[in-house]
């Protein structure tokens, strides 16, 4: 489709459309152009900035859960795993293999929001059949992102 340019918006969404045409080699008029069309075929999805909550003094929950679920006749897995993204609670559900089939990403305020999320809308769905709750206690990497900078960069021992 249009790599090169959404591999330089992937690494900053906020180059400009001057500074990708330099590096595409092309116009900026150009530019806007392809990222319009990237938009309204929804292959741009949404610019978002990655938030370090610590630093910005936010407190949250954050949570995946894995969930195991009943397939519809007709819809498979889509129609639940759209209800499931549906929830506000709920920043993202992907389809998986393996010994679950939902991963699901989500956020609250308290351990009690979340937890009251588990079972109060996500375990009481018809077609969940259960789910496994593992919460974040720390983050290093996010969306290929480093939290925090290398100070050593020491190389990892080979053992024998």
């Amino acid at each position: 489709m249009d790599e090169a340019l959404l591999n330089l918006l992937e690494e900053n969404a906020l180059s400009t459309p001057e500074s990708l045409a330099a590096q595409l080699n092309t116009t900026p008029a150009e530019i806007k152009k392809r990222i319009k069309q990237l938009e309204k075929y929804r292959v741009i999805l949404a610019y978002k900035a990655i938030v370090d909550d610590e630093r910005a003094k936010r407190s949250s929950v954050k949570a995946v859960i894995e969930v195991r679920v009943t397939p519809e006749r007709e819809g498979g897995f889509d129609r639940l795993a759209h209800r499931i993204a549906q929830y506000r609670e709920v920043h993202s559900c992907f389809l998986m293999s393996g010994g679950f089939d939902l991963l699901v990403f989500i956020e609250g305020k308290t351990l009690q929001e979340v937890a009251g999320f588990v079972s109060e809308k996500l375990s009481t769905l018809p077609g969940v059949i259960s789910t496994a709750t593992h919460f974040n206690l720390k983050t290093y990497k996010q969306q290929g992102v480093l939290r925090e900078a290398v100070v050593n960069e020491e190389r990892l021992k080979v053992s024998p």
